[in-house]
């Protein structure tokens, strides 16, 4: 119990630290948002009356101390450039978003256990440096070039898919999961491969230990230790790195929906910044660094839960 209230502590400090140092960063940078709306050639009269109506012309602590409590009544602002409520342009893009993380994410599991598994209990040398080799390779490509060479060998040389033209799930699930199939892909093999490496070796390590040896003396075959005994173990490490796997993904997929043209919140961030919509990109940033926290705070009690060592200190 303790620990949970230190983790649950820690979390709520860190999430302060970071809705700070968001806002204040998008005060120091150059660019001024009324620039962006009036243009280069208003007055400095309108200028300052715009600023003004955003409030911009008030000390930042003081701004900022508002911002932060109406950001946890739920209300996030408004955009500057839409003129709409940040929250209705967050409730349309981060279903896109949510949807292609939990698809990369069941790619990653489904395709990574039973490769993992095969990879560390095979008994075949040429088999398992095949494994490794592919293992390497894999993890050597980034998301980024994935995507473009995906990008371009699918959708313009093959042209199984139309590059930009976004499919959404309102309009035909299977046509919006069709497209979004390789921006997940794209996202789940770098993972894929170092969720490989690591069930590998855990299930290797696991061979090695004294259960092990027991339970061969007791006349258990292979398959049998396997499955009871070493394949459980294994996945304890494992089940923690899929956990903080799905943070990451929801990072990765800025980078990704620019290459497809995915509507979701990785485009609207991008695009903010260069328009200098602060209160968009500063929910945007405090709910992706809420989400890696949280995940990462439910993956380390799952790891205290599944490791009955650590389950006590609870």
């Amino acid at each position: 119990m303790k620990l949970v209230l230190k983790k649950t502590a820690s979390l709520i400090i860190t999430l302060f630290i970071v809705s700070l140092l968001a806002f204040l960063a998008f005060q120091i940078i150059p660019g001024d948002p009324t620039t962006k709306i009036l243009g280069t050639h208003a007055s400095a009269e309108k200028a300052a009356r715009l600023r003004e109506q955003l409030g911009l012309d008030r000390p930042v602590l003081v701004r900022y101390w508002e911002w932060l409590v109406s950001f946890l009544r739920g209300d996030f602002g408004t955009s500057y450039n839409y003129l709409r409520p940040v929250g209705s342009l967050l409730a349309d893009k981060l279903p896109v978003t949510v949807l292609l993380t939990v698809f990369s994410f069941a790619l990653t599991a489904a395709v990574s256990i039973p490769l993992g598994i095969a990879s560390g209990s095979t008994r075949s040398r040429l088999l398992d440096h095949l494994a490794v080799i592919l293992d390497q390779i894999v993890m050597a490509v980034p998301p980024l070039f994935f995507g473009i060479i995906a990008c371009y060998v699918f959708g313009i040389v093959l042209r199984w898919f139309m590059p930009g033209n976004y499919i959404s799930i309102s309009e035909s699930v299977t046509g919006c999961m069709a497209y979004l199939f390789l921006p997940a892909l794209s996202l789940a093999l770098p993972r894929i491969a170092m969720t490989v490496r690591m069930l590998r070796g855990s299930i290797r390590e696991e061979l090695t230990k004294n259960y092990v040896l027991t339970a061969q003396s007791r006349g258990l075959s292979r398959g049998k230790i396997l499955l009871r005994h070493v394949f459980r173990n294994a996945m304890i490490p494992v089940v923690t790195f899929l956990a903080v796997s799905a943070a990451e993904i929801m990072t990765g997929t800025i980078i990704i929906e620019q290459v497809f043209t995915i509507p979701g919140i990785g485009r609207l961030l991008v695009s903010s910044i260069g328009n200098r919509d602060f209160p968009v990109v500063q929910a945007i940033v405090v709910l992706l660094a809420a989400w890696i926290m949280i995940v990462n705070f439910a993956a380390d009690m799952l790891n205290h839960w599944m490791d009955p060592r650590l389950r006590d200190e609870v």
